[in-house]
């Protein structure tokens, strides 16, 4: 425990150290090519996710995969607790053989439900991946397009570089779930175009 906090603060007096450079690097190139004043911008990679058009399309898409998985494995889950039900009632009519038949075929059940289970998850897991990471390289185009249109210096993720206080006035997360939110649309009507020629 005290290991894992150690480490944890090391880790967090690296990551300070590594922005302090980034940021001193940063304030003598823009000192010599003459700017006045290095503008930094901050994002919310959380916000944008929860808030842009895209980020609850995504969200929406991989809850309702997510309900087909549950109402998947509630079915099967039932129909093993129905088979169990089914063996206790008809246990004392049955031959030892058959029996013990009823009782492998349920454990093999219980089996295939709980790898049923883990697939499942792992499943979610790599599509959630995936939208995230969609949505992450589309971000990242439109931030780096806004960066050099507006002269940025930097532009930090918010909790992915450690920041533990930065004005509001440098947070471009609404500007930027704006663009994305114009970006998204000007897509969906061009494939709403080709989907119609086709």
């Amino acid at each position: 425990m005290i290991r894992q906090s150690l480490k944890e603060d090391k880790m967090r007096t690296f990551k300070t150290a590594l922005i302090a450079i980034v940021l001193c690097f940063g304030f003598l190139a823009a000192s010599s090519y003459g700017a006045d004043v290095a503008k930094i911008g901050v994002i919310d990679f959380q916000k944008i996710l929860e808030t842009s058009n895209s980020g609850k399309l995504a969200r929406d898409k991989i809850n309702e995969h997510g309900r087909k998985m549950e109402a998947d494995l509630k079915k099967k889950g039932e129909k093993i607790e129905e088979s169990k039900k089914k063996l206790e009632r008809e246990a004392l009519v049955m031959s030892n053989e058959m029996r013990a038949e009823r009782e492998r075929e349920i454990r093999i059940s219980i089996n295939d439900f709980k790898s049923l289970q883990k697939k499942y998850m792992a499943d979610f897991k790599e599509q959630e991946k995936e939208l995230v990471t969609r949505i992450q390289k589309e971000l990242l185009k439109i931030v780096a397009k806004m960066g050099k249109k507006e002269g940025f210096l930097l532009i930090l993720e918010k909790r992915e570089s450690g920041i533990i206080y930065s004005p509001d006035t440098i947070d471009i997360s609404d500007r930027v779930i704006q663009e994305y939110n114009a970006v998204s649309a000007k897509k969906t009507v061009k494939k709403d175009k080709t989907n119609k020629k086709q």
